[in-house]
């Protein structure tokens, strides 16, 4: 399937049925009155997150959602039936913004969570509803409330408890395919990822799902490679798992040219838990492997883990750190806050 985590739609409510214009006619009934009912209202536009879903592909191919005008008023005081809602299904992570792509109507986090898109219209007053004391026969009624209508981004951003961060052919998604069951494209040149992959990963007994990303070069917050479109991906996260390759000519100036993108990005990304990992060990020597992991722990300012995602060296190490950052982040979360104490 392809990955898909943007998309902009139009979306239309159903406009109110028209109210009716109708008076008794029956037998032996002299002075029947108005008896027009009122229109139906018109169908919502629902937006829904459900489980099963994990991209907008949906929405490539449909952009248009419509919802139906509601029944009009008949007479014998039948009032028009409500037109049905139209519901749009998303992943779980989805934003949805205003026509200018930076104002957050909604974000939708859970399933069954639901947000209201276009308010269908109120349908019309049929003549029974004019009838007064002076007015015994009015012959008037409302049209329906037009509905609403509105272009919307839906913008998916991965919800992921730990993800993964580094330069093109850091080893990525080496790492994702040998601690999940996900299957990355792996290659031996750079952006062989384009686009974000989701994996779970089970070790001690705990689970957690990882984020893999596409690489970072320099300049990407300004557009340069595949830029910072899918940094908005691990914006969730718990952790960073922060690949460096030791097969690079410098690891330390490596890890700083990532650190320097994720603070050009901002959204909270430098701010988040980090774990500094010197990946594809089993390509070096024990000389230029200590040199490596001491340029990196005097860039990183600690000590980085030396793994092998061929081997399997450092793996399990790497997976306990970020289980560990991820157990002190929830359970700062579970703990209640202070409240100030009321003192009249």
């Amino acid at each position: 399937m392809k990955f898909l985590d943007e998309a902009k739609i139009y979306v239309r409510s159903g406009d109110g049925g028209a109210g009716a214009v109708s008076f008794r006619r029956e037998k032996f009934i002299e002075f029947g009155g108005p008896d027009g009912g009122d229109g139906g209202r018109g169908g919502d536009v629902w937006a829904e997150c459900v489980e099963g879903l994990n991209t907008l592909i949906d929405y490539r191919y449909q952009q248009h959602f419509k919802a139906k005008t509601g029944g009009h008023g008949m007479g014998q005081n039948r009032a028009g039936a409500k037109a049905p809602e139209v519901v749009l299904k998303v992943p779980a992570g989805t934003q949805v913004l205003a026509e200018d792509g930076e104002t957050v109507i909604a974000d939708m986090t859970e399933a069954g969570q639901r947000v209201l898109l276009a308010r269908g219209g109120n349908g019309g007053f049929g003549n029974a509803h004019f009838a007064t004391s002076t007015n015994r026969a009015p012959r008037r009624a409302n049209p329906g409330q037009e509905g609403q209508e509105r272009w919307l981004w839906l913008r998916l951003k991965l919800i992921a408890d730990a993800g993964l961060v580094g330069l093109p052919n850091a080893g990525k998604s080496t790492f994702l395919a040998t601690v999940t069951a996900a299957k990355p494209k792996i290659a031996d040149y750079p952006f062989t990822t384009l686009h974000p992959g989701l994996g779970v990963v089970r070790a001690d007994g705990r689970e957690l799902v990882l984020a893999d990303i596409p690489g970072l070069i320099e300049g990407a917050h300004e557009g340069a490679g595949l830029g910072d479109r899918f940094l908005g991906h691990i914006e969730r996260c718990r952790v960073l798992l922060h690949l460096v390759e030791g097969t690079s000519e410098h690891a330390g100036k490596a890890y700083r040219l990532v650190r320097r993108e994720l603070e050009a990005y901002g959204h909270g990304l430098p701010e988040k838990p980090e774990v500094v990992a010197l990946s594809k060990i089993d390509a070096l020597d024990e000389a230029t492997l200590k040199q490596q992991l001491t340029r990196l722990k005097r860039a990183a300012r600690r000590t980085p883990i030396a793994l092998s995602s061929a081997s399997g060296q450092g793996v399990q190490e790497a997976l306990r750190a970020v289980m560990r950052v991820i157990e002190e982040e929830r359970g700062a979360e579970a703990q209640p806050q202070p409240t100030e104490e009321w003192h009249p």
